[in-house]
């Protein structure tokens, strides 16, 4: 009896292969509509376009003068191009993780899905991460894409900045395992999502330097980790000016990421415990 008892309990490696059976679900059901990839790739191309026109006329000789005050470099492009490129791997955890279970309580598979022996964080990481494998794949065709149409010039350290964004990414579970509570608790993802997403990318600095904000807005943009690795990312691939020396903008991040998977699971139980004793986890 004990020994069964034994076998029937989970182990690492089948919470691997369910984290993989979900994340595999999740990357053939993008591919049923492979336009999708083909619209996340070129359609940057199109929000950009103004950007790019609009710094044109406003430069002197080419060069964004009263750009290049503020970030430390006249390549408004590049560095509104690399802000992209981050901003897309925010929206994947959003919608990988919140949207994913709207789609959940939709199709009628909420409450089966919650029944399976995997802890519920399992269950969320698997959904975002073919958003982030996706991300990854498009975001470098949108890189190759504006590179050619608008011009991509990284002159400085691309592997550390590889780095400096990893704690970063990781750090955002920690806010996709707190929202993707939220939608259990409100049962809507797309207001949220779009709402989240966008000030969260507004706040961290994805489009311009967080230096331009009013003083009473700036303080927000400060206390988000997310600005930190931004920055430094631009800071190691493009030169810019920091907002504090690259090595402390790294181990805030560091910090963060802890900080913020703890922070973020412990929101999750909390929330998701109160929907099941509620009774409403699998109401849309």
């Amino acid at each position: 009896m004990e020994s069964n008892l034994l076998l029937s309990q989970p182990t690492t490696g089948s919470h691997l292969r369910a984290l993989f059976a979900i994340a595999r679900k999740d990357w053939k059901q993008y591919w049923r509509y492979p336009l999708n990839a083909v619209s996340t790739i070129f359609q940057p191309v199109i929000w950009l376009a103004p950007v790019y026109f609009m710094g044109k006329a406003f430069s002197v000789n080419g060069q964004a003068l009263g750009f290049a005050q503020y970030s430390g470099t006249s390549d408004f492009m590049s560095f509104i191009i690399l802000g992209a490129v981050l901003g897309n791997f925010i929206n994947a955890v959003f919608w990988g993780m919140g949207y994913a279970l709207k789609n959940d309580m939709d199709a009628g598979v909420m409450e089966s899905n919650w029944l399976t022996p995997i802890p519920r964080l399992l269950i969320l990481v698997g959904h975002s991460l073919t958003n982030l494998v996706v991300t990854a794949v498009t975001s470098l065709g949108m890189l190759i894409v504006c590179g050619l149409v608008f011009g991509f010039h990284p002159t400085g350290d691309v592997w550390g900045a590889v780095l400096a964004i990893l704690p970063m990414l990781i750090g955002l579970y920690g806010f996709g395992f707190a929202f993707a509570a939220l939608v259990l608790i409100v049962r809507e993802a797309n207001t949220m999502v779009d709402m989240s997403a966008f000030l969260v990318q507004i706040f961290s600095g994805t489009d311009f330097p967080v230096t331009v904000l009013p003083k009473w807005l700036l303080p927000i943009a400060l206390i988000l980790p997310l600005t930190y690795g931004i920055d430094a990312a631009r800071g190691l691939l493009l030169n810019t000016n920091t907002l504090l020396a690259i090595g402390t903008e790294i181990a805030l991040l560091i910090v963060f990421m802890f900080v913020m998977l703890w922070f973020g699971a412990w929101i999750f139980a909390r929330l998701e415990r109160r929907v099941r004793i509620m009774g409403t986890l699998g109401q849309h």
